[in-house]
């Protein structure tokens, strides 16, 4: 039996789908059961209630072998990514897999990757078997500029000329459900990126090919993106999302892995690909 957390959003969507066609036994702890009917209607079983609730997570982890961590990110994250570690070893969980992120490291100095690297060495110090995900930016954040690319041919964010290796969900969801169910992955920690370094200039390039139109990216001041965000997201969140927004705008990523492919098999996904795949919303 696998345990599954934040099987309602893009990575954990995808890696339950995705575990669920290698016909693989699951259980998926949700704290809203109706955004999860799809899995549930898939043979999913479902616990619901509150990842920072003790006793609803032992309940979750009765009889589970192998557990995987997605929550996400914010203030209270690495508090209850603990709590969930320590629970998995007095469950006798066998195998937990996190999802990181590439910019978790030793020396972090924003708060998200700083609460990434915490977890990942309370994990390593458990005694679980274990294994991490550390992807960079999701190729899916770039549906949130839909909107603008539809009507003004122009998307906004905060980057300046930094630079990621974007891969797709659907890829990252391959490699978690791989590290599921196969073997060979303990003790390993899995950086993920898309086949390209790019910019987000770049970026607008690959959507101006599909399109057939000229699409720009516009690098909006962080001071801008913090007004327009602000009473979207916590200010804990805010301000950490900002933080790592200006960490990418200032350093980015110089290089891809080769990861991906010697894990599944296949050349990663671009974001040529992905746009042609989600045209319709951008036209």
């Amino acid at each position: 039996m696998i345990l599954l957390t934040g099987v309602t959003g893009k990575i954990g969507g995808e890696t339950a789908r995705q575990l669920v066609a290698k016909g693989a036994s699951l259980r998926a702890l949700v704290r809203d059961e109706a955004k999860a009917a799809d899995l549930k209607a898939a043979g999913v079983e479902l616990v619901v209630g509150d990842i920072a609730d003790a006793d609803t997570v032992r309940q979750a982890m009765d009889g589970v072998d192998k557990a995987f961590l997605l929550l996400p990110n914010g203030e209270h994250q690495e508090a209850w990514e603990k709590q969930f570690t320590d629970l998995a070893v007095a469950a006798g969980v066998k195998h937990l897999v996190k999802m990181s992120s590439m910019e978790a490291v030793a020396d972090a100095e924003t708060p998200i990757p700083q609460a990434h690297w915490a977890s990942e060495e309370h994990i390593r110090a458990s005694g679980l078997d274990w294994t991490i995900i550390k992807p960079n930016f999701f190729m899916q954040n770039l549906l949130g500029s839909a909107g603008s690319i539809k009507e003004k041919r122009k998307f906004f964010l905060p980057m300046g000329n930094g630079t990621t290796g974007m891969a797709d969900a659907r890829d990252i969801g391959a490699v978690c459900a791989e590290v599921l169910t196969g073997s060979g992955h303990v003790g390993k920690s899995y950086e993920i990126t898309g086949p390209e370094v790019l910019t987000f200039f770049d970026a607008a390039d690959r959507f101006s090919e599909v399109l057939g139109e000229k699409v720009e990216y516009v690098p909006l001041p962080m001071e801008q993106f913090r007004e327009k965000m602000t009473g979207i997201l916590q200010p804990w969140h805010l301000n950490a999302v900002c933080e790592l927004f200006r960490e990418i705008a200032e350093m980015g990523l110089d290089h891809t892995t080769s990861t991906f492919k010697e894990l599944i098999g296949r050349e990663p996904i671009s974001l040529k690909q992905f746009v042609e795949d989600h045209v319709a919303l951008y036209k």
